[in-house]
């Protein structure tokens, strides 16, 4: 599946876009704590905070890199607790096709939120040839391109939703590590395989499940 999934992102339009999106959403995996005791998930699967909804979980968290259409070019499945900065730099150096994708030198721009910050990760970033735009935190200079976050950030949302919504990405129903990976990643699958084929057909909305949502 994920050759599959770097093939059809590799032969769609929208592979080479200049700009990723990264983020990263719980993957809910119990609530009941005696679930949580008898899990064979323990271990993996931790407690977690997801700010952008206030709420509490257990489980993990997806980490995505995605095209503005959401085309998926890079993504990992951790513990919640995982540091986001550390696991994109992970994606980004065990992806070939993200590292490649830039070959004409030119800047690949990353848009992500504030947890992804600090002096040392901004510039192995930069020597990556990659371009890094986020929020400032408090106590932080106005930084560059901050017209765009707003926006952008109802982007990623919206990609999670589809994962969420249309591909009930947390009622993936896994119960052991092995169950959830491969569950986890037919989602990332559909997704993809719909966006390759409205690429394919000219549909205006590459990431619309509307026509396979029955």
């Amino acid at each position: 599946m994920n050759w599959l999934i770097g093939m059809l992102g590799q032969r769609s339009g929208i592979c080479s876009d200049d700009v990723w999106i990264v983020d990263s959403t719980p993957v809910e995996c119990a609530r009941s704590r005696e679930t949580v005791k008898r899990s064979d998930l323990a271990g993996w699967a931790e407690d977690g905070y997801c700010a952008s909804h206030s709420r509490y979980f257990w489980g993990l968290r997806l980490h995505l890199v995605c095209t503005l259409h959401g085309l998926p070019v890079g993504y990992a499945l951790t513990g919640a607790k995982a540091d986001e900065r550390q696991i994109f730099l992970d994606v980004l150096a065990g992806t070939p096709t993200m590292a490649a994708v830039r070959e004409d030198g030119q800047k690949q721009t990353v848009i992500a939120d504030k947890n992804y910050f600090g002096h040392d990760f901004e510039a192995t970033l930069e020597k990556a040839g990659l371009e890094l735009l986020r929020p400032a935190r408090k106590g932080e200079k106005p930084r560059a391109g901050s017209r765009f976050f707003k926006p952008l950030r109802q982007i990623i949302e919206s990609i999670n939703d589809t994962l969420k919504g249309q591909l009930d990405l947390e009622q993936h129903g896994g119960r052991k590590p092995d169950g959830v990976i491969v569950r986890i990643t037919q989602r990332l699958l559909a997704m993809t395989a719909a966006i390759w084929h409205n690429d394919r057909i000219g549909q205006a909305i590459r990431r619309s499940l509307t026509a396979y949502d029955h």
